[in-house]
């Protein structure tokens, strides 16, 4: 892992592979490790050179007053597209995980040359609270669950790990790797109390100020192939989002993940990598 110079600050990068075929993995919201490895391992074999970066206030990358971050929706967005540039000026293929797929459509309006492709997985094209009257909101009872836990002790990883996994359980992932991404997070995140980092980039960023103008009406103008990925379980954003997400995006791919929630199961990963590399 290092770090890349980009739209004025610092990305914590990795890259798989060594191909002059630019995939960028926009992050969830926390840090580069919500992508799989074994996916950009795949993704690397399949021929492409494979970055995935944290956001700004995650990771190795610049961080600033977590109390009050200074940037937008759209700086995010123009941090991906300036990475693209950085990587060799050829235009990338994007993908955006969760929150971070909304980053990437943006990225991908605001930016278009920059962009070759786009993968949009378990996203929607709304900010985050209460969504258009014609898109599925979150699973409330589930959300329920989710949000009235008592919070761990931030500052004990054993308790930070164990309580991304009964999360992880209550959106109906898998525990396990949840546990151990979990905790190489905490490895990796800063110093600053990061409950404090993640509310305010997630509460404050993706704010309804710092998230207009509106990017869903803008969906038609995406020109570039696109897949959208989605598990039909996902009690967060329900696969409702995703439909019309492919439907707003012309030409647009959906894949539904049967058995998948809200993240990448391992039984996914071939049928995902086989679908990102065909896109282009």
């Amino acid at each position: 892992m290092t770090t890349i110079k980009a739209n004025g600050i610092a990305l914590g990068i990795e890259s798989f592979g060594d191909k002059d075929a630019p995939l960028v993995l926009l992050a969830g919201g926390t840090t580069m490790l919500s992508w799989p490895d074994a996916l950009c391992e795949r993704l690397a074999a399949g021929g492409r050179r494979v970055v995935r970066y944290d956001l700004r206030d995650s990771g190795e990358s610049t961080t600033t007053n977590p109390e009050a971050p200074t940037y937008t929706l759209r700086d995010l967005a123009a941090d991906a597209a300036a990475l693209a540039d950085a990587l060799g000026g050829k235009p990338a293929h994007l993908a955006g995980i969760g929150v971070g797929g909304m980053v990437a459509q943006v990225a991908a309006l605001d930016h278009p040359a920059a962009f070759s492709a786009l993968t949009l997985v378990g996203t929607r094209a709304v900010a985050p609270g209460p969504p258009d009257d014609d898109l599925p909101d979150h699973d409330q009872a589930t959300m329920g669950q989710l949000f009235t836990r008592p919070m761990p002790d931030w500052t004990d990883r054993e308790a930070v790990a164990e309580f991304a996994a009964t999360g992880a359980e209550t959106l109906g992932n898998d525990p396990v790797p949840a546990h151990t991404i979990a905790a190489r997070i905490w490895d990796r995140t800063p110093s600053t109390a990061p409950p404090i980092q993640m509310a305010n980039q997630l509460g404050m960023v993706f704010s309804k100020l710092n998230c207009e103008p509106r990017w869903r009406e803008r969906l038609p103008e995406i020109n570039i192939p696109t897949l959208v990925v989605h598990g039909r379980n996902d009690p967060f954003f329900p696969v409702g989002n995703a439909k019309a997400i492919a439907r707003e995006i012309p030409r647009a791919r959906l894949l539904v993940l049967d058995a998948a929630a809200s993240a990448i199961p391992e039984a996914a990963l071939d049928e995902i990598t086989e679908a990102m590399l065909t896109l282009g």
